[in-house]
């Protein structure tokens, strides 16, 4: 082993009297610096802001609706009384998909182009990912197993790490076993930082790009990374991540979106099934071009 990460992890941020959860609080802001960069891009080309904060509204309450709803069917072995509780386990995979439903359904609602706002969305989707993982990272969450790789983590005695990890907790205070382990949000946020730059480089130099490339690229990879991440995922400790067959259930829902996302992005650029992106075919789909 060439090296390993250790820190003490800081589950609680106090500002004066209020005590936050680093978690909760970064995946708030990854939303923001998401809906941010959007809003930029919507404004550099011209689309309307008022119904993007409508549609950035109705994709934050999608966002938190499906990130629970999406753990329901992996806790039902609980009982469903236990599954359905309001404050339980949440998926970043659900919250995705609770999202973007949410907002196409209100970008079909104020008759704006679906395909050109949910291009602007892979942006923010991206960078959203990176903020929110930094929050996992705090508070030391979603390890994964033993490693000898220089990334590991090292739980160190007397360390406060994230619930799901109390039976790592207690190995590494009796002196049992303190890893390294995965640090799979680690991994997850170094991926999505490659995705949003690759989504940066297509969109500038890519001069053919056409509509729908940007997010089924993003849903591409994104699933495909899940896939690949939760390999190294710990699914043998109590509150681990519930398994179907041989995959997670993240793994299954990210290797099927992910498939059918190569496959539109085939039929996409090959059948050349979208227009090109221009300025003119953003007027066309309600952007209002600058003067001069």
């Amino acid at each position: 082993m060439l090296s390993s990460i250790s820190y003490p992890p800081i589950p609680i941020f106090q500002i004066g009297p209020l005590r936050l959860s680093l978690h909760g609080l970064m995946a708030g802001v990854g939303f923001v610096v998401g809906a941010v960069l959007m809003i930029r891009e919507a404004r550099r080309r011209g689309f309307d802001e008022e119904k993007l904060m409508s549609i950035l509204t109705w994709g934050l309450v999608g966002s938190i609706l499906g990130a629970r709803l999406f753990t329901i069917p992996a806790h039902l072995d609980q009982g469903f009384v236990e599954a359905i509780k309001p404050f339980g386990s949440f998926s970043i995979m659900g919250g995705f998909a609770g999202g973007i439903i949410a907002g196409g359904w209100r970008m079909r609602m104020l008759g704006v182009s679906v395909i050109a706002h949910m291009d602007m969305a892979s942006f923010g989707l991206a960078i959203g990912t990176v903020v929110g993982r930094i929050g996992d990272l705090f508070i030391v969450e979603h390890l994964g197993a033993k490693t000898s790789f220089f990334l590991g983590y090292l739980v160190k005695p007397g360390y406060d790490l994230a619930p799901q990890h109390d039976g790592l907790e207690v190995l590494c205070n009796g002196g049992v076993d303190c890893g390294p382990y995965h640090p799979a949000a680690l991994y997850d946020l170094l991926g999505a930082t490659v995705l949003l730059g690759l989504l940066f480089v297509v969109a500038r130099r890519w001069k053919n790009v056409r509509y729908g490339v940007l997010i089924f690229m993003w849903s591409a990879w994104y699933g495909m990374q899940r896939f690949l991440i939760d390999f190294v995922r710990n699914t043998d400790l109590p509150g681990a991540d519930a398994t179907l067959g041989p995959f997670t259930w993240n793994q299954w829902s990210g290797l099927l979106v992910s498939l059918a996302s190569v496959a539109i992005l085939v039929w996409i650029v090959a059948g050349k099934k979208t227009p090109v992106v221009s300025a003119e075919q953003d007027a066309a789909y309600g952007a209002v071009l600058p003067v001069g």
